[in-house]
């Protein structure tokens, strides 16, 4: 029988982050934001919590990079000057902990609910075609140009989620979002 330590809790570099061990939290929606997308002191103490083992990654809950990339109610937001004022506490308190912190970025595309997205912000449900998926609204199929200004949309979260103090950023590429 070996005593060997399983490489699972072996140290890793991410980047920059020196990780204690190769266990992360993957992100998981919770709902703990304001009407405007801001965290709340709910969603500090969550990632305070599992940020607890100094040495640890965790990657927080999908984060929406503009209005028009939204589209569910109470969902975190990263392009507003008070929002990104909401997440530096949640960064502080996951550095206090000495571990570290990526923010998922995120754009709903065909996923999106078309009554929260319109009440909200005034968009309509995009994709990259006008495919839908079931019991969703038929999505608007991006131009070149509406594609380009989600880049711009996902660029802008990026450097707002420096300004935060994030120690990366993961783009959410799955289950019919936008950029899946």
């Amino acid at each position: 029988m070996s005593s060997a330590i399983p490489k699972l809790f072996h140290p890793v570099r991410v980047g920059t982050a020196n990780l204690q061990h190769r266990v992360v939290l993957a992100p998981m929606t919770r709902y703990r934001n304001t009407v405007e997308h801001v965290p709340t002191e709910l969603l500090v103490e969550y990632y305070k919590q599992r940020s607890s083992v100094p040495g640890s990654l965790v990657i927080t809950e999908a984060t929406i990079v503009s209005p028009r990339a939204g589209g569910y109610a109470l969902i975190p937001g990263i392009w507003s000057d008070e929002q990104i004022a909401g997440w530096k506490p949640v960064v502080d308190a996951v550095h206090s902990n000495g571990s570290f912190i990526f923010l998922q970025l995120w754009a709903l595309g065909r996923t999106a609910d078309h009554k929260v997205l319109q009440a909200e912000s005034g968009h309509r449900v995009v994709s990259a075609s006008d495919i839908p998926i079931p019991d969703h609204a038929i999505p608007h199929p991006l131009s070149v140009d509406e594609i380009k200004e989600f880049v711009n949309d996902f660029g802008t979260a990026a450097g707002n989620a420096v300004k935060a103090g994030f120690d990366g950023v993961e783009i959410h590429g799955a289950n019919g979002y936008l950029v899946d």
